[in-house]
């Protein structure tokens, strides 16, 4: 097993210092990516009013969100990975701002289709771009704090601007929530272009040793774990919002403070598995797969008790989403950190979420209740701790470093 180098006292001064301005707006973009993306989930009721559909069909917007993510994260990270950062950036946002603005504006249900699409598309790249230029900008000494900061902009998303535009929709309808985000995204779009620095064109790669790591069996394990666990979180997290009015009992005024409750729990869960993840990977993923099959389980059994639904939805914020750092340190360490290796990982990620919201409402249309999503998240969840041991024994979990684990 290989072991971390010491750190220079000069790369120990360069991590002690305040990060650039433009990683802080970086994370702000994601803050609003992220928000856009989640925010259909607590809105579904209204959405669903507004265009005369039905709840499966207002889940279908997060699965079209999912797959434009799945098509346009690989084929764009191909494109784009030798141009210059700045005006890529520039670039996404603009298209995803008018994928906003596409929504806020929508006078029927194919438009807003069109809006989460475009939205995707732009997202999917935004994200590999970005964390590219924040390793360019702050390098290697600081790399994983810039990371950390832009990964809380998701976070965040779940704590804060879920929560803001389930409450907008409750006040004033699901609209001023889309406008929010398009302003969010053109302030940040006016920062990136004011601070950002230009930047040199980078150097094109050799996108060889990442196709030979993709051929490895213990990276698609890898995968098929990270699709399982996010396609757990998202049959369920899609139809909370009915799922606490119509079977909670809760009312509408009281959905924006449980996603609250939700949202709080995956930043602090983020926190924790920041710090474990990259020594306890596989116990990490272990735990949080098992709680969510637990927590699914006895939800779809006793959503109506209202005390267990608020610690349930705690729970899943926890186990759920936190659970990328550890989905991300297992595929680094099988396959090493490129980004085709990494873009694929988005795509079966994004998988994961379309089945997972699909295959609810797929359920909710045969009739079997708003309880179906949870039993479903909860079969997933087991899928994915079976999962694991699927390379166990063949690589290290616990190599360090960007080339892929060896065997053991």
């Amino acid at each position: 097993m290989a072991t971390p180098s010491a750190v220079s006292p000069q790369e120990g001064a360069a991590a002690s210092r305040p990060l650039p301005a433009v990683i802080y707006l970086l994370g702000l973009c994601i803050f609003a990516m992220a928000t856009s993306e989640f925010m259909v989930a607590g809105m579904m009721p209204s959405l669903a009013a507004a265009f005369h559909v039905s709840l499966a069909d207002v889940g279908k917007l997060v699965s079209a969100f999912a797959a434009s993510v799945v098509v346009g994260g690989p084929l764009l990270t191909l494109r784009l990975r030798a141009a210059r950062r700045k005006p890529v950036l520039l670039g996404l946002l603009a298209l995803f701002l008018i994928g906003q603005l596409i929504g806020a504006t929508a006078g029927g249900y194919p438009q807003l289709l069109a809006s989460r699409i475009v939205c995707g598309v732009a997202q999917s790249a935004f994200f590999g771009v970005a964390l590219a230029l924040a390793g360019e900008l702050v390098g290697m000494a600081s790399i994983a704090r810039a990371a950390a900061l832009v990964l809380n902009g998701l976070m965040l998303a779940s704590v804060a601007g879920l929560p803001l535009a389930t409450l907008l929709d409750r006040q004033w309808g699901w609209r001023p929530a889309f406008w929010l985000v398009a302003a969010l995204v053109g302030l940040a779009m006016l920062g990136i272009a004011a601070l950002a620095p230009a930047g040199d064109k980078p150097a094109r790669q050799d996108a060889g040793d990442e196709l030979r790591a993709l051929a490895r069996p213990p990276l698609w394990a890898a995968y098929l774990t990270s699709g399982l666990i996010i396609g757990a979180v998202f049959a369920a997290f899609t139809y909370l919002a009915p799922i606490f009015v119509e079977v909670g009992g809760f009312s509408g005024e009281t959905v924006p403070l449980l996603f609250g409750v939700y949202g709080a729990a995956t930043v602090l869960g983020n926190l924790l598995t920041g710090r474990l993840a990259d020594r306890h990977t596989r116990r990490v993923l272990l735990g949080g797969t098992l709680t969510l099959c637990l927590v699914m389980s006895a939800l779809a059994l006793g959503a109506q008790w209202q005390a267990l639904t608020v610690a349930g939805a705690a729970l899943l914020g926890l186990a759920g989403l936190p659970m990328n750092p550890a989905m991300v340190a297992r595929v680094v360490r099988v396959g090493g950190s490129g980004p085709m290796v990494n873009s694929l990982h988005m795509a079966v990620v994004n998988l994961g979420l379309m089945f997972g919201s699909w295959a609810g409402g797929a359920g909710l249309d045969a009739g079997l209740g708003l309880r179906a999503p949870l039993w479903l998240g909860a079969l997933l969840a087991l899928l994915a701790l079976l999962s694991l041991g699927l390379d166990a024994g063949g690589y290290s979990w616990r190599t360090t470093g960007n080339s892929p684990g060896r065997p053991r």
